[in-house]
């Protein structure tokens, strides 16, 4: 099914090099992963180049956690422990603690102020002092090898953001439908085509990365 659904934005490479595409200019797509896993569709945009409109567009549409995807060194750098010591998610979804800027924000949930915090963490002199915890923004720790290594929506945020020319770090939540379920294909390309977006899927990476 999902094959048949994601022809209407052409194979595989055209889907990959559209979204690529999409990224460079600043703008958002859809990625989903197989089936067999979460079936979900993420609203992805690189961090670095966030703005408040689509910050209000990932609340208003989405489930509200979002969350700031990022390398292991990364997240070494800014010294973001681990949420939790023994990780029993069934997908091992590696959430570290809550993050929020120390300064420039009042209390940290608005839209404005979820762009003020990521782009303080994405900037590479920001150093752990200028994070405090916990926060309105959810780091999430990619494997190293990305999608080839797990088939995650944070591996393939980080994959898409440094295939299109940016730093490793972009900015995920997981599509909802206006009833608050969670939203599935049909819904997603329903989704893309009214807003004029792009939708990829984890193997659509993980064939361009292999063929790179």
């Amino acid at each position: 099914m999902n094959g048949s659904l994601l022809s209407q934005f052409g194979n595989s490479l055209e889907r990959m090099e559209k979204a690529l595409n999409n990224l460079k200019q600043g703008n958002g797509i859809l990625l989903v992963d197989d089936e067999n896993r979460e079936n979900e569709g993420d609203l992805i945009f690189p961090a670095e180049t966030i703005t408040q409109p689509q910050m209000a567009m990932l609340i208003r549409e989405c489930s509200g956690i979002v969350c700031l995807c990022l390398t292991h060194e990364k997240v070494e750098e800014l010294n973001l422990s681990q949420m939790v010591s023994k990780n029993t998610c069934k997908y091992e979804t590696a959430f570290t603690i809550s993050i929020e800027a120390k300064d420039g924000v009042t209390t940290g949930v608005s839209a404005a102020d979820r762009v003020t915090t990521i782009l303080t963490a994405v900037k590479d002199n920001c150093r752990p002092e200028d994070l405090c915890h916990p926060g309105h923004v959810f780091p999430l720790c990619a494997r190293k090898g990305g999608v080839l290594v797990r088939r995650g929506h944070t591996e393939g945020t980080v994959d898409l953001m440094s295939l299109a020319g940016y730093k490793p770090a972009g900015i995920l939540c997981e599509l909802t439908n206006s009833n608050g379920t969670m939203a599935r294909l049909p819904q997603i390309v329903d989704f893309a085509k009214k807003h004029h977006m792009t939708v990829v899927s984890i193997e659509d990476i993980a064939e361009y990365k292999k063929n790179m």
